[in-house]
């Protein structure tokens, strides 16, 4: 009798570790739907993971699609996280950065998805120039005539919205009225919890403005044209050395025209960012006698990322250009 029901009590065993596995791999993925308490929200990567945790308080479970550390830009779903976003109350995402996360939503958003460029309109993409005057140095203090920009793209869009925090106050105050749609018992709550964002935004963007007034430089050597929000707000001017996309390897030509420019505005820091390989902007830096920094466009972070958030990265940014602009 034992010999014949071992069979079945191996089976029942077996059984009960698979279920233990899946409430296991329940807890470990935050799948959508685990606290009906709460509105699930899946965020596209870290900056809108940010702003939904803020406006969402513990009315939230936020899911965030891309890895802390790795590039958003190249991110591939797994089924899971094509579940994720099927499942969950409201996606929160940038149309046109991440192409895996644009064909998930196409598929399974259906109507619960924030879009956050439908906010305000983007601004145009630079691939690799700037605006700058290669004409003659007048000496009379005549603005002189200037070149075509050297990286306009036509018909793109830089996604890097957050860097301008005014930008992101707007974006959450849009996302409150979505969760607000979504749960109107607490629409109240998400609009004063934006209110509560907007302020420490707004304070921020007051530090920028008031630490760049007056700098010896105003243009930065970047690895790729990330910070067009941040240098168009804060009045400054990027010199990139790949365009957009940070995996564009730059030609030697263009190498050479930001090495040139680097001297030109003698430059004394050239930045690249953590997510992206220092190597070229090293080269330059050799080239033109300056040294190297981070500048980090805060993409690949995660709310629980040891290495700070939103706020404390924009300051350590802040401090940098500071010290590489030679601002008082």
């Amino acid at each position: 009798m034992n010999i014949r029901s071992t069979p079945r009590v191996l089976a029942a065993a077996s059984s009960a570790l698979l279920a233990l596995g899946a409430v296991t791999a329940c807890s470990s993925d935050e799948v959508a739907g685990a606290d009906p308490q709460r509105v699930d929200v899946v965020a596209a990567f870290y900056p809108l993971e940010f702003v939904s945790e803020r406006v969402g308080g513990d009315a939230v479970t936020v899911v965030n699609l891309a890895k802390p550390g790795a590039e958003p830009h190249d991110l591939e779903l797994n089924p899971g996280q094509v579940g994720q976003v099927s499942e969950a109350e409201l996606v929160v995402y940038l149309k046109g950065f991440q192409p895996a996360v644009d064909e998930a939503v196409e598929q399974n958003g259906g109507e619960r998805v924030f879009d956050v460029t439908t906010v305000q309109p983007l601004l145009d993409a630079a691939a690799g120039g700037h605006d700058h005057d290669h004409g003659h140095e007048g000496e009379d203090g005549h603005e002189e005539e200037k070149a075509e920009p050297a990286g306009k793209t036509d018909g793109a869009k830089d996604p890097h919205v957050w860097l301008d925090p005014t930008r992101l106050a707007t974006i959450a105050d849009k996302l409150a009225e979505r969760l607000g749609t979504a749960d109107p018992d607490r629409a109240a709550d998400y609009t004063a919890r934006a209110k509560a964002l907007r302020t420490e935004l707004e304070k921020l963007d007051a530090e920028f403005t008031q630490g760049l007034k007056t700098c010896q430089r105003r243009e930065i050597v970047v690895s790729h044209t990330a910070f067009g929000y941040l240098t168009e707000r804060y009045q400054l001017e990027q010199i990139g050395i790949s365009g957009l996309s940070p995996e564009n390897e730059p030609s030697p030509q263009r190498l050479a025209e930001v090495t040139e420019e680097a001297r030109e505005h003698k430059a004394t820091t050239i930045f690249f960012e953590t997510l992206v390989s220092p190597k070229v902007a090293e080269t330059i830096a050799r080239e033109v006698g300056a040294k190297t920094a981070v500048l980090d466009p805060i993409e690949g972070l995660s709310a629980d990322n040891t290495g700070g958030d939103y706020f404390s990265v924009m300051r350590s940014n802040l401090e940098t250009l500071r010290t590489a602009l030679g601002c008082s």
